[in-house]
């Protein structure tokens, strides 16, 4: 549906930073899981000047906006209101009226009942130009990730849904209490923990077999999915003996009962376990979607950021002088990279880089320089710096070499000295210095210091020392002594043995794979155990 009152000659609306009339978007974020965010959606977070969100509305989701964009919290709790409704949808239509694109981002979809279509309403009223984007309700996508189909050709051809969020048994019920009860299909309660025990008292009082069973979803989608099962005589007593909290929908009838040969999200290797990643913004993407795909909530808590040198002049400086170097050496990606940033200000030809051959620590380096259409001739077998000397000098004689390590600043002083004591005539270059990132936007880290979690991650000694200035691992793991420390390889471990620590698991390859295994084989050796 689309309502566009921008191009009416009285319009007020003004134009926003994009050049375009203010107009609010009412956009289905989805039942959690950002992987289940549609294309439009992302689109616009990318471009809106402002994103007023709930409270069911994943931090995940919310970080696929660009940072600087404005968020306003809108969350709702039961009867608890960050803002009055009525006036949530003024603030909508004046916030659009000042010129900006907002974006209204609802849990699930926001016409099922996310009182998307009062919002609309509004604008419609003050003349505020609107879009629906539909999303992925929990409806359907919390029964799928239980492993429960809401539809089955042995079981039902057919699903009713209802909110559980208003209280059964009152004099003007909007549900229709008898024909839901008496519905042949799968029925679904959203909304209705805490009703739970007077919206089951209804069904069987209007017929349902104490027998149908029940499964509660909770948060589903989510590394904190939690599936409760019972029938419709016993599940209110089953969420007083657990505890089983909102948010969660309730699905009633025999589909419930294929959970057992369906189920696939809760069966995972890592789901429910709480993982820390400590890596850059830009890095961490690839280490949190693989710890996901295997079942893990993954807390994103980047302790560096990349930056430029405090002297690039020394890099300038061999960028220039290329043709002078037998060998240029990247011991990680970011060195790559910074290093062809400054490259590419300088030359505009990859075949300025002249004839000095390329040797690289670890294979996600040596990625980054096959992008660039560059071969690599040296990697050691163990992916370390240590290990780099010793290959180089076995393709070569280093006696007399030049060789020039582009790297970050402070590096360790071990790569640089063996390769002097091989021979060899070293310049070792910043090209790079990792900086403390020190923002908590999300509130992610006071989070796990207040939670804890199951596995920290650690990627390189940076990444050990700058996270034990913004929150000490040793306090922690007192605070937490159940949580685990995973480091990727030596380097990394040596930083945490300066703190008096030993990382319960060192990755045998010092790549996020190697990382990721090392973590799957403690788990499954403690599932043994247990």
């Amino acid at each position: 549906m689309n309502s566009d009152l921008s191009s009416q000659n009285d319009s007020p609306l003004k134009e926003s930073r994009t050049g375009k009339a203010g107009k609010v978007y009412l956009v289905g974020a989805g039942p959690g899981d950002p992987g289940l965010l549609t294309r439009r959606a992302q689109e616009l977070m990318q471009d809106a000047d402002l994103i007023v969100y709930d409270a069911l509305v994943s931090p995940e989701v919310l970080k696929l906006a660009p940072p600087e964009t404005e968020r306003l919290y809108a969350g709702k709790r039961s009867r608890q209101h960050a803002i009055p409704q009525q006036d949530l949808n003024e603030l909508l239509a004046d916030k659009a009226l000042e010129g900006k694109q907002v974006v209204r981002l609802k849990g699930g979809d926001p016409y099922v009942f996310g009182r998307g279509g009062e919002e609309a309403q509004t604008l419609v009223k003050r003349g505020v130009s609107f879009e629906i984007v539909p999303g992925i309700s929990s409806i359907v996508a919390a029964p799928a990730y239980a492993g429960i189909p809401l539809t089955h050709r042995d079981h039902c051809s057919g699903y009713m849904a209802i909110t559980g969020h208003e209280e059964p048994g009152k004099a003007e019920s909007s549900v229709n209490w008898e024909a839901f009860a008496k519905f042949k299909g799968s029925k679904v309660v959203l909304m209705g923990v805490e009703r739970i025990r007077s919206i089951m008292g209804l069904l069987m009082e209007h017929g349902e077999s104490t027998q149908t069973p029940v499964a509660m979803v909770r948060w589903g989608t989510t590394g904190r999915q939690e599936t409760l099962i019972g029938t419709v005589g016993t599940i209110a007593d089953r969420v007083e003996e657990t505890g089983f909290k909102a948010p969660a929908v309730t699905l009633i009838g025999g589909v419930v009962g294929l959970r057992d040969e369906l189920s696939w999200f809760e069966n995972r290797p890592l789901f429910g376990k709480r993982v820390v990643v400590t890596r850059t913004r830009t890095q961490a993407s690839k280490l949190s979607s693989k710890l996901v795909d295997l079942g893990a909530s993954v807390y994103e808590i980047p302790t560096i950021r990349i930056a430029e040198p405090s002297d690039y002049r020394p890099m300038m400086d061999v960028i220039l002088g290329l043709n002078s170097y037998n060998w240029i050496v990247f011991t990680s990606p970011n060195g790559v990279t910074q290093f062809f940033h400054y490259f590419f200000r300088t030359f505009d030809d990859i075949r300025d880089f002249g004839g000095a051959r390329i040797a690289a620590v670890g294979p996600a380096t040596v990625a980054k320089l096959k992008e660039l259409h560059l071969k690599v001739d040296v990697v050691p077998e163990k992916f370390v710096g240590a290990a780099l000397p010793d290959a180089m000098n076995h393709f070569e004689s280093m006696e007399n070499l030049t060789v020039a390590i582009m790297r970050a600043e402070k590096a360790n002083e071990e790569l640089p000295k063996q390769l002097e004591e091989l021979g060899a005539i070293v310049d070792d270059i910043a090209c790079y210095r990792t900086v403390p990132e020190v923002e908590d936007a999300d509130g992610l880290l006071e989070a796990v210091e207040m939670e804890g979690a199951d596995w920290i991650t650690f990627t390189s000694s940076s990444t050990v020392e700058n996270f034990h200035e913004r929150s000490s691992i040793p306090d922690l793991l007192e605070e937490h002594p159940a949580m685990r420390i995973a480091s990727i390889g030596p380097e990394t471990s040596k930083a945490l043995q300066k703190l008096g620590l030993e990382p319960h698991v060192e990755a045998k390859k010092s790549t996020i794979d190697g990382l990721i295994d090392a973590i799957l084989d403690k788990e499954m050796k403690t599932e043994n155990q247990n």
